[in-house]
């Protein structure tokens, strides 16, 4: 009896030795099927993204600081293409687009950039503090080189002097 319950332990962890072979065997091969990557997380984390995206999109303009005079216009129609912009900052600066140039570099940029584009229209941002005159040379240049689509760019909620509305007193 003491043979047959030595054989048998033997026989038992033989076994043993042999399940566990298997179940590692079962486990690679099991690996082995497990080639196709999840994309449940990839789709999550795209589309957590896209969304970020869409909601930071609207808030992202000219990212050059001026303080555009308040007016009673209303915003200007939509465009297909993306708004060429030149600003005029507070201490004399110009910017095309995010681009700071120099004076004489402006119009032979603007005609440059408008011979690729199927719209010349320029919006024109100004700093609320800069004078008139400053602003006046740059709109009598834009209009000198043949730019006469040019649109200006003021934060609305201003006085409408009609008396409706606003008081017309300045803040």
């Amino acid at each position: 009896m003491a043979g047959a319950v030595q054989g048998g332990g033997s026989g038992s962890g033989g076994g043993g030795n042999v399940r566990r072979a298997r179940r590692g065997r079962r486990r690679g091969k099991h690996r082995r099927l497990m080639a196709e990557i999840n994309i449940t997380p990839f789709v999550d984390v795209m589309l957590v993204l896209l969304i970020i995206f869409m909601v930071a999109a609207p808030l992202m303009t000219v990212g050059v600081p001026v303080r555009l005079p308040k007016t009673a216009a209303g915003a200007l129609p939509a465009v297909e293409e993306e708004p060429l912009t030149i600003t005029l900052t507070a201490d004399g600066r110009l910017v095309l687009q995010k681009t700071e140039i120099g004076r004489e570099e402006l119009i032979p940029r603007l005609r440059a950039i408008a011979a690729e584009r199927s719209d010349d229209k320029i919006f024109l941002r100004a700093d609320g503090a800069v004078r008139y005159e400053a602003f006046a040379q740059l709109l009598g240049a834009l209009n000198a080189a043949g730019f006469s689509d040019i649109g200006l760019v003021t934060d609305s909620d201003g006085p409408r002097l009609d008396g409706a509305g606003s008081d017309g007193a300045e803040q």
